[in-house]
């Protein structure tokens, strides 16, 4: 610490301010570079291919033209660009290529991960209201989750994520960076960015943390009310097989929000820091998270599957003619 302080009054004293950062890397992965970057490759492009599939049987059948499919639809789209934020440039870097990344980028990768994150715990919340609709008021269903309620519902979550990731992205870059520039990550974000600012971080550190805890808070506390009024319109179910069908239809999105907001409390709301747990977290968020999305929404949906393999099926037969 002492010598980090001593390292910011020179650089500030010389003014030299930061032109591009040094990602570090995963710790402790010093001669597993190969191993990794096919291991990461492999999750990249699972996640690329299954989140694909089912925006394409989405696309191709009007079966699946309804509010639940098409917020997964769009949860597929967030999948796809969530990993491309930090994959690439961390599976480059594991096969030699420089471990530079520019401020802008730095700045650009900050933005787009809270971007999307915040895009994430939104798209949650809405699907949770969607199954609450479902479940707790069928007969009125259509009128509720309507076309145009879901296109603003859809617009709010996209616009409110990038108003909250432009305040955190001004939060950190509007601070003066002036050396030593090593992020303690494979990519950019605020635990490992903003302590490399030449300046008092506290406002910045509070706003930001603040911002990212009550939004994922109220989030959370929105997808609890209303998995506790499914769960008491399921128990008024007479019949055990009318309970476990009703059961399934959450099944899915319980587990996703799980993965999610597991990684979210132990990167941000947790005291202490541990560059190692940051970067297992971020690599299970980042990577392997998007690549199992595709599978917990597929493998216990039979109108996804019926609708892939008809989509796969037609594709063949026109690929034959």
């Amino acid at each position: 610490v002492p010598l980090l302080r001593e390292q910011r009054y020179v650089a500030m004293k010389n003014h030299t301010p930061v032109t591009e950062f040094l990602l570090m890397g995963i710790p402790y992965t010093k001669g597993l570079e190969n191993m990794l970057f096919v291991l990461f490759l492999a999750f990249y492009f699972l996640t690329l291919l299954g989140n694909l599939l089912i925006l394409l049987a989405i696309l191709t059948s009007s079966n699946l033209h309804t509010p639940m499919y098409f917020f997964l639809g769009n949860l597929s789209v967030f999948d796809i660009f969530f990993p491309s934020v930090s994959s690439p440039k961390m599976m480059l870097s594991l096969v030699g290529q420089s471990r530079t990344i520019s401020y802008p980028g730095c700045a650009c990768q900050l933005f787009f991960y809270h971007f999307l994150g915040c895009t994430e715990c939104f798209l949650y919340t809405v699907m949770a209201y969607d199954r609450f609709a479902a479940i707790c008021h069928p007969l009125q269903y259509t009128v509720i989750m309507n076309r145009r309620v879901c296109t603003i519902m859809t617009l709010g979550t996209w616009v409110g994520s990038c108003l909250h990731a432009a305040v955190l992205t001004f939060l950190i870059f509007h601070l003066p960076f002036c050396g030593p520039n090593e992020v303690d990550n494979f990519f950019c974000d605020i635990p490992v960015v903003l302590p490399l600012a030449c300046a008092d971080t506290s406002l910045a550190q509070t706003v930001s943390f603040t911002n990212v805890g009550i939004v994922a808070l109220i989030c959370f506390l929105l997808i609890l009310t209303s998995y506790i009024r499914i769960v008491v319109s399921v128990l008024k179910i007479s019949s055990s097989e009318g309970r476990r069908r009703a059961f399934s239809t959450c099944s899915a999105h319980l587990t996703s929000i799980l993965l999610f907001y597991g990684p979210v409390v132990l990167i941000y709301l947790r005291p202490a820091s541990s560059p190692w747990l940051d970067s297992v977290v971020q690599v299970l968020n980042n990577i392997v998270t998007p690549s199992l999305n595709p599978l917990i929404y597929t493998l216990r949906n039979k109108d996804v599957k019926l609708a892939l393999r008809k989509a796969l099926i037609q594709g063949v037969h026109t690929c034959g003619v």
